[in-house]
């Protein structure tokens, strides 16, 4: 094979995996717009309805450190195609769901599907491509597609439910799913570590599957429940406890699931921190910005749907520009500016009134988001894997995967109980309408999100290292400017 023909094929490669990361985080929001018809037909009562969100959410979460080491361990294509064939028989199922206990199992298969594809594709990603600027140009595409996924899969999402219905919101993964399944062993090369040993670590595989998963649960239970309740409380010191555990045991045994090694690493535990409070900032601002423009604005599905399409299409725009900054000038500036640009859109959001438009209120604050979300995600993306081995590609991709989803999970628990305690307070002053209420608490919301995001900006100047970043940026520029290889 000549060096065209091999490069064209890693293209190709990245293609079927970014598409496929697309799908899932698409997964994630596309049921929002949903919701209301989906309770209808299924008789979801009030409280158990964000469980159709939640039970997806979860076994992503808690499953994710597992699959990424699986993926290192027993092959990352098998583990890639394996969880593709899983997402979208669950997805066919929860399409032909006629229950609400059968919808919210489906969703949960869905989310342990995603929990094996995910860090699979990524690791695949930092395996087929040299760290340096191939890998930039090459995590811009992974981002472009993963950080438009969100905003995506709410237009979707609306697009589905309003001329197809409800079931189509998970019909539609079915062709996708079967279709990358079908041709990953065609593009994709299979890739493990020669450990030289048998042994598997079940001990730890429990515990931090276990505790990831109770940890996820008791976040996003704690809105409803109280943050102070018993459940909370006592949910969440178990949950702790199990991963300390987890942690001590992997430290005393000789083939660990999650070799702790890898946090020698400094930059990888700050891109972790980052990611955590990229989570915590933004995943909610989906949620809340789709409430305004439908509870407040009165937009339908369609419509809600319709509005995202300047942000995804700007994510898309920026992550391309990300990738070649970042080969210029390393990863920390970049993070840095993006983290500063998304404070900045989040103390926008804050501005919203009752009696706002989209115009006003939506539209340019989504494009500076949509900037720094691509800004943020794709260095804190390279930052994650940078200098990492081959053998720890899988588990480095599962800890920025879980530290983003939990992130999600902790941040919208937080910044819910926040406007909904801003909105009670709002509505029993008395003299305000609902809509001014509910305005209150997304003000209140987008505000503590924006202090999430300047945090997040403090931290990384100083848990990134500068070192590091200059040095990726002089290696990336030496090979991107090294000759062409002769073809064979």
């Amino acid at each position: 094979m000549t060096a065209t023909q091999q490069s064209r094929a890693k293209w190709l490669a990245l293609a079927l995996l970014a598409m496929t990361q697309f799908v899932v985080v698409l997964d994630a929001a596309i049921v929002n717009v949903a919701l209301p018809s989906i309770g209808r037909a299924l008789h979801f009562s009030q409280d158990d309805l964000s469980w159709v969100v939640n039970a997806y959410t979860l076994t992503f979460g808690g499953f994710l450190l597992l699959g990424g080491r699986l993926a290192d361990l027993l092959g990352r294509r098998r583990m890639f195609i394996g969880g593709l064939v899983l997402f979208s028989l669950s997805s066919l199922l929860g399409g032909l769901a006629q229950s609400d206990i059968w919808l919210i199992a489906a969703r949960a298969a869905q989310g342990l599907g995603a929990a094996l594809v995910s860090p699979a594709a990524l690791s695949l990603v930092t395996v087929l491509f040299s760290e340096g600027a191939e890998r930039n140009k090459a995590l811009g595409v992974w981002g472009a597609v993963a950080g438009s996924g969100g905003a995506a899969g709410v237009l979707l999402g609306g697009m589905l439910t309003q001329w197809a219905g409800w079931e189509w919101v998970l019909f539609v993964n079915v062709p996708i799913g079967i279709a990358a399944a079908a041709v990953a062993p065609r593009l994709l090369p299979e890739s493990r570590d020669d450990l030289g040993h048998r042994d598997f670590d079940v001990t730890g595989a429990v515990a931090v599957t276990g505790g990831l998963s109770l940890l996820v649960y008791t976040l996003v239970d704690a809105e409803k429940v109280g943050w102070l309740s018993t459940q909370t409380l006592g949910l969440g010191a178990l949950s702790l406890a199990i991963l300390a555990a987890f942690v001590v045991w992997e430290q005393r045994i000789a083939h660990p699931i999650m070799p702790l090694s890898i946090f020698r690493l400094q930059t990888l535990r700050g891109a972790n921190v980052i990611g955590l409070l990229i989570g915590m900032s933004l995943f909610s601002m989906f949620f809340f910005l789709s409430l305004y423009l439908q509870q407040v604005l009165g937009y339908s599905a369609l419509k809600t749907g319709i509005s995202y399409l300047p942000l995804a299409l700007g994510i898309i725009v920026s992550a391309g520009v990300a990738s070649n900054l970042v080969t210029r000038s390393g990863y920390k500036p970049v993070l840095i500016a993006g983290l500063l640009l998304i404070t900045v859109a989040l103390v926008w959001f804050s501005r919203v009134s009752a009696d706002g438009s989209y115009v006003g209120d939506m539209l340019f604050p989504s494009l500076v988001v949509a900037v720094g979300l691509g800004f943020a995600f794709v260095p804190v993306t390279i930052a994650a894997v940078a200098g990492t081995r081959h053998d720890e590609a899988g588990l480095a991709s599962g800890l920025i995967n879980t530290s983003q989803q939990v992130g999600g999970a902790l941040g919208l628990a937080i910044l819910a109980s926040i406007a909904n305690t801003r909105t009670a307070d709002v509505l029993a002053s008395g003299g305000h309408t609902a809509a001014f209420a509910l305005t209150e608490g997304f003000k209140l919301a987008f505000m503590v999100g924006a202090g999430f995001a300047i945090l997040a900006v403090v931290l990384a100047a100083v848990m990134i290292s500068s070192r590091d970043s200059r040095e990726h940026a002089v290696a990336a520029q030496t090979v991107e400017a090294a000759p062409e290889p002769a073809a064979a």
